[in-house]
């Protein structure tokens, strides 16, 4: 099913569909009279002789510098080039393909100046899956993500480098093997590629569905664990929920207790324990304040995927050319930033579990889940893993949004650094996907040694996923490969 961009619309899950899914997209019909109209504007005021910044001025320091009529193109390709100083390991195609995707969009929305064969061949690469390969570092995060969208722009004029067809090519290979042109970049053209806050959207779009795919594995395993550790569920009654009306720890404390309904594991209060410690107790308090937080980083990347970010803006009603800020990503830096410390403290408590699940001193399970406790180690070196990856969470959560550099001449003198931040996000994210993973390789062998049919029936198939990904462990094994094959069915599998 084809999907239309007008630059207002766009939710995720039309994005999850075009990235995972390889659905295609098309500009909305309707649309396309503001693009036209807005660049009929543009080109109005060259006719004219207007001074409009990025047209007929250089950029940024050089905005005072006075372009002739005759050069405009050329200014055009050589902001292109200039800017193409991306450094480090290049993202994934499927960044790549997000950016391709939201610039596509905020052009659509009529505001940029661009042509029409500029937008369709966004388009066209998008379709016919031309992936610029993109460098990940490089951009400050205002004047837009400048360095990766020039090279997601070397592209689309034959220049620097794409993956097609299962290799990498130049642009312009890529574009001849899909039958494409390049296209030769016109007035202000450029400049609407790449002023835009798309690489960190992007990066941000996939580091939130991912995310959220996380936080619902997060509550079934947990629920898993409450079992194996005989845990307590009186402090998951909807009374004690609903006199701190948060409603996102409700909906964690209900999920929880739909998990474990019918377990014959789970005990009431003074039964074994009085009460369970925190990371037990007060799941639905840290997972629900999670959740709080993937709420506000879902309304900032809805409102920047349909946002208009470039600059100058073309407001074709008016006939106005208003040199603004749209470009600067302090929204999306801000919300990435709070991504990041929201999705290192879900690695966190999942790692406090883990420990009380191996610790033979803090339950009454064998020691570290060994098969032969002393002769084999069992799990022991899994916490391990965990706790390290839980300390490196916390170095990359510092949030880079309170960083500016100034550039350009200071004419630039404040930046959000909002790249750098989704970036660290999305390798949070990464590592806590393996600390999940590797919660529930134990929790689900403390299940086994309990007897797993004395699990809730939900709970039961949540170990039987996990077991078909990892098996019972009766015997010490290298568990790299059990933990990345369970992160891989945790990201594409688990519902």
């Amino acid at each position: 099913m084809t999907i239309y961009l007008d630059g207002n619309g766009l939710t995720l899950d039309q994005v999850a569909r075009v990235l995972y899914d390889f659905e295609s997209v098309e500009i909305h019909p309707n649309a396309w009279q503001n693009i036209e109209k807005s660049r009929a504007v543009v080109e109005r005021n060259l006719a004219e002789g207007n001074v409009i910044y990025g047209v007929t001025t250089g950029f940024g320091k050089f905005s005072d510098v006075v372009i002739p009529v005759g050069d405009v193109e050329a200014l055009q390709l050589n902001l292109i080039r200039s800017h193409a100083c991306g450094i480090g390991d290049p993202f994934s195609e499927r960044v790549s393909r997000a950016m391709l995707l939201l610039r596509a969009n905020a052009l659509a929305k009529g505001y940029s100046g661009c042509r029409k064969e500029t937008l369709q061949r966004l388009v066209d690469c998008l379709n016919q899956q031309i992936h610029p390969v993109i460098p990940s570092q490089g951009s400050l995060g205002a004047s837009g993500d400048l360095a990766p969208l020039a090279h997601l722009a070397l592209v689309l004029i034959g220049e620097g480098k794409a993956h097609y067809d299962g290799r990498v090519m130049s642009g312009g290979e890529a574009l001849s093997q899909a039958g494409l042109t390049p296209i030769r970049l016109q007035a202000k053209e450029g400049l609407a590629l790449i002023n835009g806050t798309q690489a960190m959207t992007a990066v941000g779009v996939i580091a939130y569905l991912e995310a959220e795919r996380l936080a619902e594995f997060a509550d079934g395993v947990a629920a898993l664990t409450l079992e194996a550790l005989r845990g307590v569920v009186d402090a998951f009654a909807p009374e004690a929920q609903d006199v701190r009306p948060y409603p996102e720890q409700r909906e964690v404390a209900d999920r929880v207790l739909s998990y474990v309904e019918g377990s014959q594991l789970t005990t009431r209060q003074g039964e074994i324990r009085v009460q369970d410690a925190y990371s037990l107790r007060c799941i639905p308090q840290v997972h629900g304040a999670i959740r709080q937080v993937l709420t506000y980083v879902k309304e900032k990347l809805l409102i920047e995927m349909n946002a208009a970010t470039d600059n100058p803006l073309i407001f074709s009603d008016t006939g106005r050319v208003i040199s603004g800020g749209n470009f600067h990503g302090q929204p999306i830096a801000f919300a990435m930033d709070f991504l990041g410390i929201a999705m290192a403290e879900l690695a966190n408590i999942s790692e406090r579990r883990i420990e009380r699940l191996v610790n033979p001193q803090l339950n009454d399970l064998p020691a570290f889940l060994s098969p032969q406790p002393g002769l084999q180690s069992g799990l022991m070196i899994t916490q391990y893993a965990a706790a390290s990856l839980v300390s490196e969470n916390k170095t990359l959560a510092h949030p880079a949004s309170v960083d500016s550099i100034p550039s350009s001449a200071n004419q630039e003198d404040h930046v959000s650094m909002g790249t750098i931040g989704a970036r660290h996000a999305h390798q949070i994210i990464h590592n806590v996907r393996r600390v999940l993973a590797i919660e529930g390789i134990c929790a689900a062998q403390a299940a086994d040694l309990r007897g797993v049919d004395r699990l809730a029936p939900k709970t039961r198939k949540l170990h039987q996923q996990i077991r078909a990904s990892v098996p019972f462990i009766d015997q010490d094994r290298a568990y790299s490969e059990d933990i990345e094959r369970l992160a891989h069915w945790i990201s594409q599998s688990f519902v």
